[in-house]
């Protein structure tokens, strides 16, 4: 048998490393694309002349083109017979990515639990983006429901690792060469600087972006991310085409520069979840709320941790989860993010 129809929660072990298929160069192009789907404006990743003026080099690409791409390698061999991707830790960006640098993904199994169904698992499992130099750019934990094919087969000894709640902030990566001491605020859009936001402040990212079908298949294929759910109607009972979450994530960040353009670089993932699904004709909307603020030690900059949710529809700003402790049917992404602003 030649063709793959991917991995089942039985075919995983725990402690096995996968090396995933396809690398992928990335470049201008790249970053046209991303900036068509989503209305992102960030200044650091949109001039080259403007990163210049904050150390860099030349613009990076936006942190979660890398993120998608390395995610994308993943997907055929460890989600593409998941029922849902429900969450991450520990993420760090390691490294900015620039147009020509090519990234590859490898992904380590830490943690295996079968569901009291029998029918699905979930598969835990720590993944490393890798640049053409072999350095790491970007590492993150995920956790996905994975269907079974043999509902025989028989469960393994359940291990779920334990993760941290939140990266502590010296253990943020930021680049060497970064400066924010020049910072141009006019041209990156907003006086807003570190001293000017407050913990527990809520930020009502005002508006909003319908999602369509053509836009997210797109985006999935651009990712080469080829989860079932995705594409083919008859994997959901519905009949609906699940959209992929990291869609709703760069929607949500690109809504979020209403309030935090100078939030310019995404440096860790503290956790995520995917809290109910999103579909084509849903209209996303954004708010945030600061959670911490730290010190750097690199010249201008300080970082904040903040929650970006996002919510469908017409759902009220600010609500999250209710009495029960449960999200909110309206509430779509509950993600919790270091970023790097000027002080």
């Amino acid at each position: 048998m030649k063709t793959n129809p991917g991995r089942f929660f039985e075919d995983y072990t725990l402690g096995e490393t996968i090396v995933h298929a396809v690398p992928r160069t990335v470049s201008g192009g790249e970053r046209a694309l991303y900036h068509a789907l989503y209305p992102a404006r960030g200044a650091l990743y949109s001039s080259d002349a403007f990163a210049r003026g904050c150390g860099l080099p030349a613009a990076p690409m936006d942190d979660l083109i890398a993120f998608h791409v390395v995610f994308g390698k993943t997907v055929p061999d460890i989600s593409l017979n998941a029922v849902a991707n429900l969450g991450y830790a520990e993420g760090r960006w390691l490294a900015p990515v620039y147009a020509g640098d090519t990234l590859r993904s490898e992904s380590t199994v830490i943690g295996l639990k079968e569901n009291s169904n029998g029918k699905s698992g979930v598969v835990y499992v720590r993944t490393r983006g890798i640049n053409q130099r072999d350095e790491a750019v970007l590492e993150y934990v995920r956790w996905v429901m994975v269907k079974k094919a043999r509902l025989e087969a028989p469960a393994p000894a359940a291990v779920v690792p334990s993760l941290a709640p939140v990266v502590q902030p010296e253990a943020l990566v930021l680049p060497e060469e970064l400066d924010f001491s020049r910072y141009d605020f006019a041209l990156a859009g907003e006086r807003h600087r570190f001293a000017d936001y407050a913990v527990g402040e809520r930020i009502d990212h005002v508006d909003g972006v319908t999602v369509e079908e053509a836009d997210h298949l797109m985006a999935t294929r651009l990712w080469q991310n080829t989860s079932k759910v995705h594409f083919d109607v008859t994997q959901r009972e519905d009949g609906r085409r699940l959209i992929y979450g990291g869609h709703v994530i760069s929607l949500a960040r690109a809504l979020s520069f209403n309030g935090l353009a100078n939030a310019q670089m995404i440096v860790a993932l503290n956790g995520g979840a995917h809290a109910n699904p999103c579909f084509a004709g849903d209209t996303v909307r954004a708010w945030s709320e600061v959670l911490d603020r730290a010190e750097t030690a690199t010249p201008g900059v300080g970082a904040l941790r903040l929650r970006l949710v996002a919510v469908k529809d017409g759902a009220a700003p600010f609500g999250l989860k209710g009495a029960d402790g449960k999200y909110l049917p309206e509430v779509l992404l509950d993600l919790d993010y270091w970023a790097l602003v000027p002080v």
